[in-house]
């Protein structure tokens, strides 16, 4: 069936019941509140709803590194933004800020992930560490012992990445090979080269780290 060809006025008609900003505004509502979180960190909401969050601020609880933090941020703030720009804990770096660097490497729930791709919202009642959390009592982990001793950072903006995605890999890896280590940590880039330093850093630690538990 051949399509009606609509009139100048009636197209002129619908334009005006809906303008650019009316688009635009309903766009970005749909898109920057559809965040799900469950009812213990949003407002309440009718039974049989989940809650949504946002577009405004809302205030979240973080678990990281042991200790408990509670920040006011918007849904749309990465887990890394939130880390640097909001609590001050700087030791994941944001250098590509793509999920292909591996420089903000931070373990969630033993895991390692890329802060980067994740927001801070989604990790609200998961267990964080970043590097920070990694050296306790003033000794360094195995893993940061082991870079200082093989000359495995240079720049520096990789390592505190490297060495969390090092401590999380032996963790699940306690006698790697050469082999394992390479692709258990091709998720992380050195654009200085130190590769290197890092391989054989991660057999001293494996080593010192006794299975992956000691000073964890």
């Amino acid at each position: 069936m051949r399509r009606k060809k609509q009139k100048p006025k009636e197209i002129a008609a619908k334009r005006e019941n809906l303008s650019r900003r009316d688009f635009l505004k309903g766009a970005g509502v749909a898109v920057s509140s559809g965040l799900l979180i469950t009812e213990a960190h949003a407002a309440p909401s009718t039974a049989g709803q989940e809650a949504v969050a946002g577009p405004g601020r809302v205030d979240i609880a973080l678990k990281i590194n042991g200790r408990p933090y509670k920040v006011n941020l918007e849904p749309r703030v990465t887990l890394l933004d939130a880390l640097r720009d909001y609590l001050d804990i700087t030791g994941a770096k944001k250098v590509c800020d793509r999920g292909v660097c591996g420089a903000c490497t931070v373990i969630l729930d033993g895991k390692p992930v890329y802060a980067c791709n994740l927001l801070a919202i989604q990790a609200v009642g998961h267990e964080i560490v970043t590097v920070e959390g990694l050296s306790h009592d003033g000794r360094l982990h195995p893993v940061m012992a082991a870079f200082v001793e093989h000359d495995a950072q240079q720049c520096g903006f990789c390592t505190p990445g490297f060495v969390v995605a090092c401590k999380a890999f032996l963790d699940e890896h306690p006698n790697p090979t050469m082999d394992e280590i390479e692709a258990g940590l091709g998720g992380n880039l050195c654009r200085c080269g130190t590769y290197v330093g890092i391989r054989p850093a991660v057999l001293e630690a494996a080593k010192s780290m006794k299975g992956g538990k000691a000073n964890a």
